[in-house]
Parts: structure tokens; sequence; C-alpha cells
């Protein structure tokens, strides 16, 4: 391509990206879908399945823990939306291909996956046992690839679908003694960005994905999470919220959301700050949480 004429479509692009921003976006029906949910016995995911169910999407929801899976379903059920649970440990590829399948025939093609299924273990990187790293990764990351690999294919055949992920600030700048979680949604962010891209090759732009990267969530996962006074703007997000801008963003086709406003610099300042610069600004944030394993620290500083 000629040298001009890439930078004047790079200009158009920007251009056309900056445009967007002061542009509503309409956001899309979902009524009708079939809106699969992980990780939707409590927290983000109950909230996003609840969510789905009153914009009136067939809500299909995945978890280990049945009766929490089993109470979303029932509250779903009791505001006049349609559900069927399943009982899923995504932690098992063999258990995800089977459920899925069951998925197929019971309920019919997925057209709205939402990974947002994970774990959480804080300790040193040394404190942390073989099975718990190889846990957080299983359900943090290889999950996402066993589902998408199960449901893409007839979003595929349609180019028409969506895909989104939990995944987490961290996934841009990770947190010490967080080692594997911040490890594993790094590579969430990866996958999605990178799918994106393997998609639009392909020629199936009418395949959208959304990855959602907040900061702390009051789910429990992450042990008395505290952020200081000293650290403006910055608080613990309630999962109702999260869930709330995930799906808006859903309904948008918004590739990335990020939470709260005050961290959307993160990720530009991971590529553009030196290394000191960031690791001073991270220690100076009066952000602290107890670890799950033992270890010398209870703090991020």
């Amino acid at each position: 391509m000629n040298i001009f004429v890439l930078l004047a479509k790079i200009f158009w692009t920007m251009l056309e990206a900056f445009v967007q921003k002061f542009v509503p976006v309409k956001r899309k029906s979902v009524r009708g879908e079939v809106v699969l949910v992980t990780g939707a016995a409590h927290g983000v995911g109950r909230c996003l399945a609840l969510e789905f169910g009153r914009l009136g999407a067939t809500v299909v929801l995945w978890d280990i823990n049945r009766d929490g899976n089993e109470a979303t379903a029932e509250q779903i059920r009791e505001e006049g939306g349609t559900t069927r649970a399943y009982q899923c440990d995504c932690s098992k590829r063999e258990e995800i291909q089977r459920v899925a399948q069951q998925v197929k025939e019971e309920v019919g093609d997925v057209t709205i996956l939402f990974n947002n299924a994970g774990v959480m273990t804080t300790g040193s990187v040394l404190d942390l046992t073989d099975d718990q790293i190889e846990r957080t990764f299983q359900v943090n990351v290889l999950a996402h690839f066993w589902t998408i690999r199960a449901f893409l294919p007839s979003m595929m055949t349609r180019n028409q679908g969506h895909i989104a992920a939990l995944a987490s600030i961290a996934g841009y700048s990770g947190s010490p003694y967080m080692v594997d979680y911040s490890s594993s949604k790094h590579a969430v962010v990866g996958l999605m960005n990178t799918l994106q891209k393997e998609l639009e090759l392909q020629g199936k732009d009418g395949i959208k994905t959304t990855t959602v990267c907040p900061f702390f969530v009051d789910t429990g996962f992450c042990p008395n999470p505290k952020i200081g006074s000293t650290t403006a703007g910055l608080r613990v997000l309630s999962p109702e919220e999260v869930a709330l801008q995930a799906v808006d963003a859903v309904l948008k086709n918004i590739r990335r959301v990020i939470m709260p406003s005050e961290m959307r610099s993160v990720p530009l300042m991971t590529q553009l700050l030196p290394y000191k610069t960031q690791s001073l600004m991270q220690n100076s944030a009066d952000i602290s949480f107890d670890l799950m394993q033992s270890g010398p620290h209870n703090k991020t500083d």
C-alpha cells in the first residue's frame, strides 16, 4: 500500500473514532437472543444474567454452584424472563464440551457468549500451590477457549453474534500478590484483542467482541479490598454497576470497557511511562487486601 494512502486511512480511522465519541450509539436489541453467562450463581455473573433476562433474552446459566445457579434462574423467572440453568465446572474442558452440546440440543445456538466465570487466590508466587495456579488458568483463561470453540462456529455460519469477557484492569497493570490472577487477565485481554482481529480478517465482521476491565469488584473473591482516601476517584465497584456497564457495552458493540473512568489511562501509561515511574505510582496508591495464602505482607505496597 502506498505510504500516503496508508497515512490518509490512518488519519481517517482516528478521526472517525474521535467523532464517534460524541455521537449517541443506539443499543441493539437482545430480545429472543440466546445469551450464555458463565459464573452466573453470584456476583457480576448473576447481575449480568438478571439484566439480560430483563431485556428479553433467553439466558443460559452456567456455574459449578448448583444452588446459586438455580437461585439466579428462579429470580429471572419471577421477573418474567426465560432461562435454563446448567451445572458446569469451567475448569474441566470435557465438562464444558459436554454441557455446551447439551445447551445446543435443548436451547439452541448461543448468539451471545459472556465468559464471566473466574477464580482468584491472593498470595506470594511462592506461597501459591501448584493446583491453585493451574486452576486459575483453567477457569480464567482456558475455559474461554473451550466455550469460544464450542459456540463460535454457529456464529460464523450466520456472521452474527457477540463474545464478551470479564477481564480486569489487572490485565494491563498487574498487582503484587496476584501474580497468577494478573497473568490470567493479561491472557484474556490478549485473547479478545486477537480474536477480534482474526474474525475481521476472515470477513466475519458481524461478530462483535467486548472486553470488560474493572478495578476491584466487591464479589468476595478478593478478601477485604480497601482503597485509601488519598487515592482520589478510586473505589471498590459493586457487581451491579459493573454488570450494567458491561451489558450496555455489549448492546452498543463497544470493544473495551475500563471502569471506573479514572483507570482508562492505565493501558497507555503502561506503554509510555518508565517502569520505575509506574512502580512509584502504583506503590504510592493506598490499596490493600488480605492474603489468602501465608506471606510476609498483606498490602500491595
